[in-house]
């Protein structure tokens, strides 16, 4: 009998899962709002309706869910537990894996949403040519998830690769975690456009305020102009800066960069591939590609399936 796997992917805003085979193919889907506003009890029978919509879709092939993986946002200890999650506030305390288990009946993990988007696209999607590697997604905030020797490095308690919340400016600007001059508070759709409004002429920033955004800095970039094309130089430089230091550590094969801000990676590789260069070991940086995610927006979902099949995997051989 096929046996299939559940990813799932939840967000603040939206609760997508997916049916997913063994080689990566998402065979139906499934989407709402998470409706995590109304509180845990309300999101939770949402997220059940859900996994039975798929369940109904995977008995009608004839098959059986081996296992669900659920990505969600913040600190997840391996067993599932979510110490916080800053969107989804209902949910901090909450060990997800084990109220999925327990009501569904089947084998469920769940994990931080950036781990598990390197973890698909680790089985299916970029990062399957490398055995070592650390996966960034670049929209609002700066993700990652780091692939050692071929499996998922999670560190002592489930909690590693918040590359995000690196220190780059011991004095720089306030983080939501409460640290100052995070990576993330240089590196994401949100410092582009502040740097672009330092750097752009005036006229160009006539519109209505808070009309500007990334994809609009990309389209001046693209076009020449010459503040928009610095405001990414100065974000490829911090990043390539912080990625020279974890190079320097780990001797990575791979940097798979993602997210919204990754369809300009074309922009930020210049700088980024420089500050490498000029930071990081030539024996160690040479031997590192930067290459763009493949997965797009079902990196999570498939994720959560990769996650879902490797516990089983892991279960069945001890």
């Amino acid at each position: 009998m096929e046996r299939l796997y559940i990813g799932i992917d939840i967000g603040g805003t939206n609760l997508r899962l997916a049916l997913v085979n063994a080689s990566g193919a998402i065979l139906h889907r499934s989407r709402t709002t998470s409706g995590i506003e109304a509180g845990r009890a309300a999101f939770c029978e949402r997220l059940l309706a859900g996994i039975d919509e798929l369940r109904s879709a995977a008995a009608a092939r004839g098959a059986v869910i081996a296992g669900i993986g659920a990505g969600v946002p913040g600190l997840i200890e391996r067993d599932g537990l979510i110490h916080a999650s800053v969107n989804m506030r209902p949910l901090d305390g909450f060990n997800l894996a084990a109220f999925l288990k327990e009501r569904t009946g089947l084998p469920s993990a769940c994990g931080n949403d950036a781990n598990l988007i390197a973890l698909g696209e680790q089985a299916f999607g970029a990062g399957r040519r490398f055995s070592s590697c650390v996966v960034i997604t670049i929209g609002t905030g700066l993700g990652s998830g780091l692939i050692l020797d071929g499996r998922l490095w999670t560190g002592a308690g489930g909690l590693a690769a918040e590359f995000g919340h690196v220190t780059v400016e011991p004095e720089g600007l306030p983080c939501p975690c409460g640290n100052r001059g995070c990576l993330e508070q240089y590196v994401s759709a949100g410092a582009l456009v502040r740097s672009a409004r330092e750097l752009l002429p005036r006229d160009l920033l006539a519109g209505p305020a808070g009309a500007l955004d990334a994809v609009q800095v990309a389209g001046l970039a693209r076009g020449g102009e010459a503040g928009a094309l610095a405001a990414f130089e100065r974000m490829g430089r911090r990043l390539g800066s912080a990625l020279a230091s974890l190079l320097n550590t780990l001797n990575l094969e791979g940097v798979i960069i993602g997210g919204g801000v990754a369809a300009s990676l074309d922009l930020l590789l210049p700088a980024v591939a420089a500050e490498i260069g000029q930071r990081c070991f030539p024996q160690i940086a040479s031997a590192c590609a930067i290459v763009p995610a493949e997965l797009g927006d079902d990196a999570g979902l498939l994720g959560g399936a990769a996650l879902a099949l490797a516990r089983t995997a892991d279960n069945l051989n001890p």
